[in-house]
């Protein structure tokens, strides 16, 4: 074994011991520090966004599959853990969009704005669609484990929602901080339910960041379709 595979090691095993029976991988504060890391950028609107957060989308995944990856502890939270895996994949796509925009725009990576009422129209109704689908799948995938059924309810909104929002993100729409607070109102919750406390502290943390981000893009999507009044003759 390589000195970088036993770092690796070291890391993945990780854990910090906050009480006698209650430990928390390094992993989950890391991976969730780079989290928000990617959403300062974000609303900043810096194409670093994507990078940073597809690390700590990594991170989290591993976390988040819990006792089925054989970690010691964590019940898996089969919809938090899958949307890392879309978010690796939107993220890629954001990142492409804004250098594309950033370069075609002179500098703007991206211009908050709305979305049309057709796109609403087209989204929405794929989105509950999705989330009924999510939970029969999760529900039949997790049926080894003695979990409650709004869990996987609420695993597969926090899911879709999440899918959502990272997509909107990347379009410049201004709906996706409505959107994150949407997951946080169910994330938070579910996650101090089954002892991810890092995850739901960072949540919390995220939903102040959400809605001064929304308030920031609001400003900007209004600023950006403003017409100037003619100046009188």
């Amino acid at each position: 074994m390589t000195w970088i595979d036993q770092l690796l090691t070291t890391f993945y095993t990780a854990q910090w011991q906050v009480t006698d029976g209650q430990a928390i991988y390094w992993r989950e504060i890391v991976g969730n520090a780079f989290g928000l890391g990617s959403a300062l950028f974000g609303l900043r609107r810096n194409a670093w966004a994507w990078p940073v957060g597809i690390v700590g989308n990594v991170l989290l995944f591993t976390v988040f599959l819990g006792q089925a990856l054989g970690n010691e502890s964590g019940t898996p939270l089969y919809g938090q853990a899958a949307r890392q895996v879309f978010f690796l994949i939107t993220s890629v796509y954001g990142w492409w969009a804004w250098r594309r925009n950033r370069r075609r725009d002179h500098g703007a990576a991206v211009v908050p704005h709305w979305a049309s009422p057709r796109q609403r129209l087209t989204v929405i109704p794929l989105a509950l669609a999705a989330v009924v689908g999510c939970f029969f799948v999760f529900r039949e995938i997790g049926a080894g484990f003695p979990v409650p059924w709004w869990y996987y309810l609420a695993d597969s909104w926090i899911f879709v929602g999440s899918m959502l929002a990272t997509y909107a993100m990347a379009r410049g729409w201004v709906e996706f901080w409505l959107c994150w607070i949407a997951v946080d109102l169910v994330g938070v919750p579910e996650l101090l339910h089954f002892g991810y406390y890092p995850s739901a502290i960072l949540y919390a943390v995220y939903a102040l960041f959400v809605i001064w981000g929304f308030v920031v893009w609001l400003r900007i999507s209004r600023a950006s379709v403003a017409v100037p009044e003619p100046t009188p003759a």
